[in-house]
């Protein structure tokens, strides 16, 4: 039996059971996969958790708020991914050493290519934690990339973490986007504005129009259309939440623990039935 799980706070709202039993069925393996809500201060509940992962009593976890950058100090190693963006969201043993790696920015990046062609301008709307994963895998991919965030010391310090010739990392005032040096063709949301149960909210200011030719993708995916998601899509834009990005990371999380690559049609049919 392969026991794989979630660590987060809350869990309630994770799909990502749904996701792994569809992934153990269609490979044909017995396991089962099980949420840890763990409060984001119990630090004793987190290094119990991680020592039945040492043990071999579980295979593999997942990771998401608020422990994608708790775990850290805890793990033996990082893989290159993990490390420089500085938060953790797949946990496995690795030659007898707890590795922290981050699926999140290969599974956005295929998410984000299977939504828009080729678009090298994003803003992106907050600069937390998983606005690092998004913003690392756009400069990955050769993107210029501009940041909205309320708090703008958290653009510098984003700004900071991946310093390179070869991209630009602007902050931008959502009023000001004409001062960019180009108008962005994608609007990402990395913020969790108008996530369930506050469905009403959305990033995007009421009283500011979209830009015209702009693709919107939301990391948020519950409801399955956000406020944001419906309101560009009224103003004839495309637009689409993160429940791909949701079944990219998990399915190679996946792989990494069982070594299979799981067919993703059965991942968005399980979603669908649930």
């Amino acid at each position: 039996m392969i026991q794989l799980g979630l660590i987060g706070y809350p869990t309630g709202h994770s799909l990502s059971p749904e996701i792994h039993k569809a992934a153990l069925k269609e490979c044909d393996l017995k396991g089962d996969y099980s949420l840890f809500p763990i409060p984001p201060d119990d630090l004793g509940a987190l290094k119990a958790l991680l020592a039945r992962v040492r043990d071999g009593e579980i295979a593999g976890l997942n990771v998401t708020i608020p422990h994608k950058e708790n775990v850290i100090p805890l793990l033996d190693e990082l893989t290159p991914i993990a490390n420089t963006i500085g938060a953790v969201n797949t946990i496995y043993m690795n030659n007898g050493k707890l590795t922290g790696d981050n699926t999140d920015v290969p599974g956005f990046l295929v998410d984000l290519k299977r939504f828009v062609e080729i678009r090298k301008s994003a803003l992106v709307l907050g600069a937390g934690g998983s606005a690092r994963a998004v913003v690392y895998a756009l400069i990955v991919d050769g993107w210029e990339v501009a940041i909205f965030a309320r708090r703008p010391e958290q653009v510098q310090e984003l700004s900071a973490q991946f310093p390179s010739p070869d991209f630009r990392i602007a902050s931008i005032e959502l009023t000001a986007l004409n001062s960019l040096f180009s108008l962005p063709s994608l609007i990402i949301n990395t913020t969790p504005v108008g996530m369930s149960p506050n469905v009403d909210a959305s990033p995007w200011p009421a009283n500011l129009p979209f830009l015209p030719n702009t693709a919107v993708y939301d990391l948020v995916y519950n409801p399955r259309e956000t406020k944001l998601v419906k309101d560009a899509r009224a103003a004839g834009l495309p637009a689409t939440t993160g429940l791909g990005m949701l079944v990219e990371q998990a399915a190679l999380a996946f792989e990494i623990w069982t070594g299979c690559n799981v067919s993703r049609k059965p991942l968005f049919a399980a979603l669908e039935e649930s």
